[in-house]
């Protein structure tokens, strides 16, 4: 076994990348590997860890991003799971980014903005996805930058995760209620970014965070994903009432737009036979 994966790192050389290639071709060969590891090296764990990740770091860049889909090895033995990874780098903000959208529902998110981390968690704890977001921003100016950065690199993350969107349900509808507040949350997977939101939220912060911050979220994350995106306020005077609705509502409508649809049998849910932007 340590044979096999010696033998690999030599004919690869001594990049920790190039020897995990490797060892994953050679586990297709001879299974020495996966007996070793329980599962074929992935490129974005090299390093020990997130930050160490010389994938990561080889593929990032200033504006946008690095997926966990990123490579042909890992597209051959990853299609089966919708997780993606984003990292986002600015001179406002650091920003990581990972969904699965298979989950239960985990939340790990230390934004910098506690308000927000609470609606990352309603998103996660409704639509049952995993959600792990890390950030670092100018939070000293104010939330805008770094909320603004998370909701792009959310977006970027559930479209790369979403992959071509073939067999999904394609088209989320939830209305949610909190106390007196209502929100409905119409969306559709379209590949087209747009945004209509009619929300009348009292306050002007809710703890330090700017409510105007919340439709210009959901504007950041359209544009990202590939989303159509209607919010409606049916009923609320509660301005965390509204908000906390407003996500939990999106979370929902999201869960089932990228349910699996059986009947689909794993066809693109559109007429025209792509539903993505590129």
């Amino acid at each position: 076994m340590e044979r096999a994966c010696a033998g690999a790192k030599a004919r690869a050389g001594t990049s920790a990348v190039a020897c995990a290639v490797a060892c994953s071709r050679s586990d297709r060969r001879t299974g020495s590997c996966r007996a070793r590891a329980g599962r074929p090296t992935r490129l974005w764990e090299v390093g020990g860890g997130r930050g160490e990740s010389s994938f990561a770091r080889r593929a990032s860049t200033e504006s946008p991003s690095v997926s966990a889909k990123g490579g042909r090895e890992e597209e051959e033995e990853e299609d089966d799971l919708r997780v993606a990874f984003v990292e986002r780098k600015t001179k406002e903000t650091s920003v990581f980014v990972k969904i699965n959208l298979d989950g239960t529902g985990k939340c790990d998110c230390a934004s910098g903005v506690p308000f927000l981390d609470h609606m990352l968690d309603q998103i996660a704890s409704h639509g049952l996805f995993d959600v792990e977001v890390k950030a670092e921003g100018d939070i000293w100016i104010d939330d805008h930058h770094t909320t603004e950065d998370i909701a792009l690199a959310f977006g970027q993350c559930l479209s790369r995760a979403l992959g071509t969107r073939a067999g999904i349900q394609r088209f989320g509808d939830f209305s949610a209620p909190l106390d007196e507040a209502l929100v409905h949350v119409v969306m559709d997977l379209s590949g087209r970014p747009h945004l209509s939101c009619d929300l009348e939220i009292p306050a002007e912060r809710i703890g330090t965070f700017q409510t105007e911050m919340v439709e210009h979220f959901f504007q950041s994350l359209a544009n990202t994903s590939g989303m159509t995106l209607h919010i409606r306020q049916l009923a609320g005077k509660n301005s965390h009432h509204i908000v906390e609705a407003t996500f939990k509502a999106f979370a929902r409508a999201l869960r089932q737009a990228c349910s699996p649809d059986p009947r689909r049998q794993g066809a693109v849910a559109s007429s025209k036979g792509v539903l993505t932007q590129s």
